[in-house]
C-alpha cells in the first residue's frame, strides 16, 4: 500500500513492547536511500561516546551474561546510563512527557531535522491506550533526571502514517512531533535511511531511550547488539528495552567516521516477535525507501 501523512486534528509512558506478526510484505530494497543533512565533521561524536558505541558489523552476536529472566530484558540487563547528555549522539534524543485523554505516559523520541522529532506512532496517537490523539507532548533533548541542558519543549502537533492512524499496523508505528523553533542545527541530528537486506544484516546496532524503569523516564539508557533479523518492514535485534523506550533510535554507524544512521524506531518487545522465527528479540518498524521520503516530507514542514 503507499503510505500518507495523517497530522492531528487541530480543532481537535506507555509502551506498546508487544504486537502482532508483521503484515504486508514491501517491495525488496535495492538500493541506498538516506536522508541528506550535512557531513559527519559537525556532529562530530564525544569521546565517551566513542567508547561505548558499536560500529561496522560482526558475524557473531555479543554475548551476553546468563539470562535473567525479566521480561522484555532478553539476557541480563546489558543497558548503560548515559550521563554525558549534552553530548553528540545522546542530546539527539528526547524524553517524551505525554499528556493523553485517558492518562499520562512516557515515550523517546530524536531530532531527525532542526525542528523534527520522530517517534513511535502510538505515542502520539493510541486509540486503546491513550484514548486517541494526545493532547501535548513536552519534549526534553538529553535530559537526565532534573538536568535539561537544551531546556524543554511542548507541543501539540503530531503527524502519523496513514495505516497506523486507521489501523494500527504494527510495522506502520512511526509519527512525527512538529516545534514551532529549530532546535539542533540540520548538520548535527540524525540521518535515516533505507538499506538493503544483505547490507543491512548483522550490522552492530545501538538502541537509546528514556525508560520508565529504571528512571521514571528521566535517565537516558543505552544498549547494543547485533541486527539478528531483517524483514521487508520489520529488524529484529537483541538488545535489551523496556517500557518508555518506544520511539527512540535503532542506528548504526557504517565506520568509525560516519554520522549515526537510523534504520529503524523502536517500538516492540518479544511479543511482537513471530514465534516461528524462533529467536528472543525486540523489534523496530523498518526504515524503507517510502518511510525515508516521508520523513523528509515531515521535515519540510506538517501538512494542514
Amino acid at each position: 500500500m503507499q503510505i500518507a501523512s495523517v497530522s492531528k486534528p487541530v480543532a481537535a509512558g506507555d509502551d506498546r513492547e508487544t504486537g502482532p506478526r508483521p503484515g504486508q510484505a514491501a517491495t525488496p530494497i535495492t538500493q541506498r536511500l538516506l536522508t541528506d543533512t550535512g557531513d559527519a565533521a559537525n556532529a562530530a561524536l564525544s569521546d565517551s561516546a566513542k567508547r561505548r558505541l558499536v560500529i561496522g558489523k560482526s558475524p557473531t552476536p555479543i554475548v551476553p551474561p546468563p539470562e535473567s529472566g525479566l521480561e522484555t530484558i532478553l539476557f541480563a540487563d546489558e543497558r548503560t546510563r548515559i550521563v554525558s547528555t549534552d553530548q553528540q549522539p545522546w542530546k539527539l534524543i528526547c524524553a517524551l512527557e505525554i499528556e493523553a485523554p485517558w492518562g499520562s505516559f512516557v515515550g523517546t523520541g530524536w531530532f531527525a531535522g532542526p525542528r523534527t522529532v520522530i517517534t513511535a506512532g502510538h505515542c502520539v496517537f493510541d486509540k486503546k491506550q491513550m484514548g486517541g490523539w494526545a493532547d501535548k507532548i513536552t519534549l526534553t533533548p538529553g535530559r537526565d533526571r532534573e538536568r535539561r541542558p537544551f531546556k524543554s519543549f511542548t507541543s501539540e502537533r503530531f503527524s502519523g502514517i496513514n495505516a497506523w492512524i486507521q489501523r494500527q499496523d504494527p510495522d506502520y508505528d512511526i509519527a512525527a512531533i512538529h516545534l514551532d523553533e529549530d532546535v539542533f542545527p540540520a548538520s548535527e541530528v540524525f540521518r535515516v535511511g533505507a538499506l538493503p537486506d544483505a547490507e543491512l544484516q548483522d550490522y552492530l546496532i545501538n538502541v537509546s531511550g528514556y525508560p520508565a524503569s529504571p528512571g521514571g523516564g528521566t535517565e537516558l539508557y543505552w544498549a547494543k547488539n547485533r541486527i539478528r533479523a531483517v524483514e521487508p518492514r520489520r529488524i529484529y535485534y537483541d538488545v535489551d528495552t523496556s517500557g518508555g523506550q518506544s520511539g527512540g533510535p535503532a542506528y548504526i554507524f557504517p565506520d568509525e567516521n560516519s554520522r549515526p544512521l537510523v534504520v529503524g524506531i523502536h517500538a516492540y518487545g518479544v511479543g511482537g516477535t513471530p514465534a516461528s522465527m524462533n529467536l528472543r528479540v525486540n523489534s523496530a518498524p523498518r526504515i524503507i525507501p517510502e518511510v525515508v521520503t516521508q520523513i523528509q516530507a515531515w521535515l519540510a514542514g506538517p501538512a494542514d
